[in-house]
C-alpha cells in the first residue's frame, strides 16, 4: 500500500504519563503467523494479530498465493495450501512498508515454480534485497530487480529447488528466515548458520507447526537445520504484544517527569530483550511483574517509572542483534541520561527503513543534543533529565519508529518537537497516538510546510 500525503505532528511537554498501555501485538509473529498457517494443511487460528498495514500487507500476499485469510471477530482464520502448494499471483505483491514481510515472502516463495514480482512504498524501494536474493540463488531462484538489488523486484522460483547450507554475512533475522522458509519445500536438510544470534521466532513457530528444526551452538556459531518438505499442522496461536511497540511507552515514561506506566503481555523472548536490559544498566526504574510463558514464548507485564538519574553506558555490540529495532528510542533516553551512551555494531541501522543513525543523529543535533557517528557506530552526549531543547521539525523519511521516537522526546524536551510526517506510524502502531494520549501525552497538529 502506497503512503499519502505527509500528515506532521507535533508532541508538546506533557504531564506525567499514567496508566495502562495495551500495545498491539508482536509484528515479527504476525508476519509469521499468516505465512506459516497459509503453507499447513488445515486451519489455523490466530488471536492478538497486529492489525498494522505491514502485516495486513503480508495477509493479503498470502491470499494471492492461494491461501483463505479472513479475519471472523476477533481471530484470524487461515485456511493453508499445504507446503509447495503456493499458487503464482495474478498480480504484483506490494509490500507496502514492510522489509520482514517482503523478505519472508520471498523466502516462502522461492522454492515454487513460478515467477512473482514484488514492490513497495518509496521507503521499501529504496532498502537492499540482495541480502536475501542472494542466498534463495543457492536454491535455483533467479531474481530480477532495480539497479542495486532493489524493488520492484521479480523473483522465478526455482522449479527443482535444491537444499542449501548458507552462513549469514550479517546478523539478520529476516535473511536466517527467508531462507528456512524457502528450505521447507526443497527437499533434504537447509541449514543455516548465524554467528550471532538473532530473534529466534521462526525456529520456534516452525516447531510449533510441525517442522523438525534442530539449532545447535558449534564452532561457527548457531547451526540451524531444517528437514524439508514437512507436512505442517494448523495452530491455534495467541500472540503475544509487541516488544518493539512497548519500547516506546515504556522509554516515554522513563523521561517523562511523574510518570508510572503499565504495559502488560509484553513478549521477552531473550533474542528481543536487549533494550529492556540496557535501559535497567542505565538505571531505569523498569521491573518486570507476572512473569510467565505463553505459546512457547516468555511474556511479563512491564512497568515503567520516571527514572531522573538515568546514566548513559557503553551498550555491548552482541547485543544489537536483539535490540537493533530500538536504538532509536534508546537514543532519545540518552539525551536524556547524564553522560555518553555509546552503540557499536550498529551497520544495520544504516539500511532499515531509512538510514536511522543519520535520521536520529540530525534529528537529536536540532534538538540541542551532541552526537557523533561513524559507518556502524554513534554517541550521544546526555543533557540529562529534561535538557533536550527541542523546539524542532524532524524529517522521518517515511520511517515510523523515528517518528515516534521524536514524538516520544518532545514529551520530555523544553519545547516542542515536529515531526514531518506521523503517516508511517500506521504500519506498524496504528494506536500509537490514541495509546499515548490516554496515559496523558499531548499532541498538536503541525502545518506541512
Amino acid at each position: 500500500m502506497s503512503h499519502g500525503p505527509a500528515t506532521p505532528l507535533t508532541a508538546a511537554a506533557s504531564g506525567p504519563l499514567t496508566g495502562v498501555a495495551d500495545v498491539p501485538g508482536d509484528k515479527s509473529i504476525s508476519h509469521r503467523s499468516l505465512i506459516l498457517g497459509a503453507m499447513a494443511v488445515g486451519e489455523t487460528r490466530v488471536t492478538g494479530l497486529l492489525e498494522g498495514q505491514d502485516v495486513l500487507d503480508t495477509g493479503a500476499a498470502m491470499r494471492a498465493f492461494g491461501a483463505r485469510v479472513e479475519k471472523e471477530g476477533e481471530t484470524w482464520v487461515v485456511n493453508g495450501v499445504g507446503v509447495g502448494g503456493l499458487m503464482e499471483p495474478e498480480d504484483v505483491i506490494d509490500c507496502g512498508n514492510s522489509g520482514t514481510g517482503v523478505r519472508l515472502l520471498m523466502g516462502a516463495a522461492a522454492t515454487h515454480g513460478f515467477s512473482v514480482t514484488y514492490t513497495g512504498d518509496a521507503s521499501l524501494r529504496k532498502r537492499p534485497m540482495a541480502r536475501v536474493t542472494d542466498p534463495l540463488a543457492l536454491f535455483g531462484a533467479v531474481a530480477h530487480g532495480r539497479t542495486g538489488g532493489r524493488l520492484p523486484m521479480t523473483v522465478v522460483g526455482a522449479a527443482e529447488p535444491v537444499p542449501v547450507r548458507y552462513v549469514t554475512p550479517v546478523a539478520s533475522a529476516q535473511v536466517k528466515s527467508a531462507v528456512l522458509l524457502a528450505g521447507l519445500n526443497a527437499p533434504g536438510e537447509t541449514v543455516v548458520i548465524e554467528r550471532e544470534a538473532t530473534r529466534d521466532h521462526s525456529e520456534r513457530m516452525l516447531r510449533g507447526f510441525g517442522a523438525e528444526i534442530e539449532t545447535r551452538k558449534t564452532a561457527e556459531g548457531n547451526e540451524i537445520t531444517l528437514v524439508g518438505r514437512p507436512e505442517l499442522r494448523p495452530q491455534v496461536i495467541e500472540v503475544p504484544r509487541d516488544p518493539s511497540s512497548a519500547a516506546f511507552p515504556v522509554c516515554a515514561a522513563l523521561i517523562t517527569p511523574g510518570s508510572d506506566v503499565l504495559v502488560p503481555n509484553i513478549g521477552l523472548n531473550p533474542t528481543r530483550a536487549g533494550l529492556f536490559e540496557t535501559l535497567r544498566e542505565m538505571g531505569a526504574d523498569l521491573t518486570y511483574e507476572n512473569a510467565r510463558e505463553e505459546g512457547g514464548e516468555p511474556v511479563a507485564d512491564l512497568r515503567a517509572k520516571f527514572s531522573p538519574d538515568l546514566q548513559g553506558i557503553e551498550v555491548p555490540p552482541a547485543r544489537a542483534a536483539s535490540m537493533i529495532d530500538e536504538y532509536p528510542i534508546l537514543s532519545v533516553v540518552a539525551a536524556n541520561a547524564a553522560g555518553t551512551t555509546v552503540m557499536r555494531g550498529v551497520a544495520e541501522l544504516r539500511v532499515k527503513e531509512c538510514d536511522r543513525i543519520d535520521a536520529m543523529a540530525t534529528g537529536l543535533r536540532a534538538a540541542g543534543v551532541t552526537v557523533r557517528d561513524g559507518a556502524d557506530w554513534w554517541e550521544v552526549d546526555g543533557r540529562g533529565a529534561g535538557g533536550v531543547e527541542g523546539g524542532t521539525t524532524v524529517a522521518v523519511h517515511l520511517d515510523h519508529r523515528i517518528a515516534m521516537s521524536f514524538l516520544c522526546a518532545g514529551f520530555a524536551a523544553k519545547r516542542a518537537i515536529t515531526v514531518d510526517d506521523a503517516g508511517p506510524i500506521a504500519t506498524s502502531f496504528p494506536i500509537f497516538r490514541a495509546l499515548m494520549e490516554g496515559l496523558g501525552a499531548r499532541f498538536e497538529h503541525a502545518t506541512a510546510a
